[in-house]
């Protein structure tokens, strides 16, 4: 089996996987972790899947930063997560592992899932492959609720839903490779998640979701049971884009 290693990026913690026996491609994913900063060094399912497909994972760790484009001090008081992604980790994967766009895929839960969906609307040629395992996309909700980050990083509701995945869809510049998937009783996500599907049913936007299978609601058990098909529609599509002639 490969191994998971610590590093820092740009002053900032992140954790390596690297499996026993990489692609001969140079290919890689980035995980951005969900709210309660979870490892995946401590799932399984996940590390058996990466080491199965011999892809190489960079976990930035930049707390309950929501992986917005805002400036929140918790994390860096000049650079925001979504930044650090793309000025940061984007050139030290280039420097260190020489991967670079179409080969590096997002992939996020929770937080981390709509955070990845969000960086690959605005950024559509920069990240062409994503998947988002129960997103939390309607995050006004959470702001509604209480949540001390957005409350730091928005000055209301209304600014936060208007930064939102769903509402950084382009009808003409998205992502040729996405993939979300939220239990039907993960309340109030799976009704995000629904109305992005159908936004993007709208706008001819091609897509795959799973929004009836269903395993725990919003928890560890749903998304270790969704890390397979993430997973294999992460290879087939950076295969697809390795493929592609521009």
């Amino acid at each position: 089996m490969g191994h998971w290693q610590h590093t820092e990026i740009g002053g900032h913690p992140c954790q390596l996987f690297l499996p026993a026996k990489p692609s001969i491609h140079r290919e890689c994913i980035i995980y951005l972790h969900d709210q309660q900063l979870t490892s995946l060094a401590e799932r399984p399912a996940f590390e058996a899947l990466f080491e199965r497909y011999g892809l190489p994972c960079v976990a930035p760790q930049t707390g309950r930063s929501w992986w917005t484009d805002r400036i929140w001090p918790g994390f860096d008081p000049q650079l925001s997560a979504e930044r650090f992604v793309v000025d940061r980790v984007m050139p030290w994967l280039a420097a260190e592992w020489e991967v670079q766009p179409p080969g590096i895929a997002l992939l996020g839960v929770g937080m981390g899932g709509q955070g990845a969906l969000r960086m690959a609307y605005k950024r559509p040629d920069v990240f062409p492959v994503v998947a988002a395992i129960s997103p939390t996309i309607d995050y006004q909700f959470a702001m509604e609720a209480g949540d001390m980050t957005l409350n730091e990083l928005y000055r209301d509701v209304e600014q936060a839903r208007q930064d939102t995945a769903t509402l950084h869809v382009h009808p003409l510049n998205w992502p040729r490779n996405q993939w979300f998937a939220c239990d039907p009783l993960d309340y109030p996500w799976h009704d995000s998640a629904d109305r992005l599907r159908m936004k993007l049913y709208s706008l001819g936007v091609p897509f795959e979701a799973d929004l009836e299978t269903g395993r725990g609601g919003h928890s560890w058990e749903y998304f270790d049971k969704m890390a397979e098909p993430a997973l294999r529609f992460i290879v087939e599509r950076l295969e697809r884009e390795r493929l592609r002639i521009v």
